[in-house]
C-alpha cells in the first residue's frame, strides 16, 4: 500500500523553512495536541557569568559542578524528580 505523505527529506526541509523564518522575526506557532508551540530565537549566554556576576574562582566552579553533578547521579538512580525542573513537567505515559 502507498500512501501520499511527504518524505522524510520534504518533511525536514518544511521543519528548517519554518525555523528559518522564525530567525528571521516571523511568528511561528504550530499546534500540538490543541496547545501552539511557539518558534522564537533564544539568546545563549557566556559560560563565565559566575565568574563575572559572583566573583567565583574557577576552582570554586569546577567543585560546584562536580558536587551538583553528583546530586543529580544520586537523585537519578533513586528515582527522585525533585532535581528536575519545575517549569518541564513531565508528559503522562
Amino acid at each position: 500500500m502507498r500512501t501520499n505523505s511527504p518524505s522524510l527529506a520534504a518533511r525536514t526541509a518544511k521543519i528548517r523553512a519554518h525555523l528559518r523564518r522564525a530567525l528571521h522575526g516571523d511568528d511561528i506557532g504550530i499546534v500540538v495536541d490543541g496547545k501552539i508551540v511557539v518558534l522564537r530565537p533564544v539568546a545563549v549566554e557566556a559560560t563565565d557569568d559566575a565568574m563575572r556576576e559572583y566573583g567565583a574562582t574557577a576552582a570554586e566552579l569546577e567543585s560546584f559542578e562536580k558536587r551538583v553533578h553528583g546530586q543529580i547521579r544520586k537523585a537519578a538512580k533513586a528515582g527522585d524528580p525533585q532535581l528536575l525542573p519545575r517549569a518541564c513537567p513531565r508528559s503522562p505515559r
